[in-house]
């Protein structure tokens, strides 16, 4: 079964200001709980873009992803590959700029383990929910 989630926040940070926490693999440690972010493979036309393989730690474990989308400054698409019990994931962050930053994070995936779908989407949905509103505090605090 595929489930999905969406969450957004919002920023009074410029969108050229939200875009690089987001879009560099390396600055996810500035705004976000994770410890380490490495790249194992640069992308095709730029190191954090498309086919860029990215792992993100905290204490040792985390996820590998690879960038599918990347268009600056407004969105950002990856797949898990390793380090979370799902398959078939895509997530997408959209930014879009208004009178403030509207960040939207969404995905889709398949549970790995059966019966673990809903506790999954709702642990996915506190998580990225989480990374929408530290990266839009963030790139506001940085500002001053």
């Amino acid at each position: 079964m595929i489930r999905s989630y969406r969450v957004e926040a919002r920023s009074l940070a410029p969108i050229e200001a939200v875009w690089p926490l987001l879009g560099q693999a390396a600055r996810w440690p500035e705004w976000s709980f994770l410890d380490r972010a490495v790249l194992e493979r640069t992308g095709r036309d730029d190191p954090d873009g498309v086919g860029a393989i990215r792992h993100f730690t905290r204490f040792g474990t985390g996820s590998r992803e690879e960038v599918l989308a990347w268009e600056p400054p407004a969105h950002l698409a990856y797949s898990i590959l390793s380090g979370f019990p799902v398959k078939n994931y895509r997530s997408d962050i959209w930014l879009r700029q208004g009178a403030c930053t509207f960040i939207t994070w969404s995905g889709t995936f398949e549970a790995k383990v059966p019966g673990t779908g809903r506790i999954l989407e709702t642990a996915l949905r506190l998580l990225m929910g989480r990374f929408a509103r530290n990266v839009a505090r963030y790139a506001e605090a940085s500002r001053t």
